[in-house]
């Protein structure tokens, strides 16, 4: 199978220096920095393999950036959406339901000493956190943390 040449990458002097910014920053996440810093190496004329061996990253991955960025500019280096279903719940209701998982049923007015999930699917509904849980939020695409008590198992 023949190889294909290394898209050519041009940068402007304001690309430049927000690529540096970027591969530079401590705060930046990781990823973004790598990004960057493949950008700034094919820049300077050094081939994929190189970027690679330098960066430390897979061929194939310098490869995509390197064209990302050729085909799209530094928008191109941004995250694209990802596949799968929408959130159905928003952030906010999933930190008021764990807010609600930590408190003790009796401070709610319910006698008992825990709550099940369908228990405290009906009080995220009627306390209006949620119009309808079907299926309860802790149970299905609810992040799965230890947000309750007794729910860690430690072992």
């Amino acid at each position: 199978m023949p190889v294909t040449p290394a898209r050519p990458i041009t940068v402007t002097a304001a690309e430049r220096k927000q690529l540096k910014k970027m591969a530079c920053a401590h705060k930046s996440e990781y990823r973004t920095r790598l990004r960057a810093q493949v950008v700034l190496h094919a820049a300077r004329g050094r081939s994929t393999a190189a970027i690679a061996r330098q960066t430390g990253l897979h061929v194939d991955t310098v490869r995509r950036w390197r064209g990302r960025f050729a085909g799209q500019g530094l928008p191109g280096l941004a995250d694209r959406k990802r596949p799968g279903r929408p959130r159905v719940f928003t952030a906010l209701q999933t930190a008021q339901v764990k807010a609600l998982a930590c408190q003790p049923p009796v401070e709610s007015g319910i006698p008992l000493s825990r709550r099940s999930c369908p228990e405290l699917a009906c009080e995220a509904i009627q306390r209006g956190i949620a119009r309808s849980c079907q299926p309860p939020p802790c149970a299905a695409g609810w992040p799965r943390t230890h947000s309750s008590p007794g729910s860690r198992r430690d072992g």
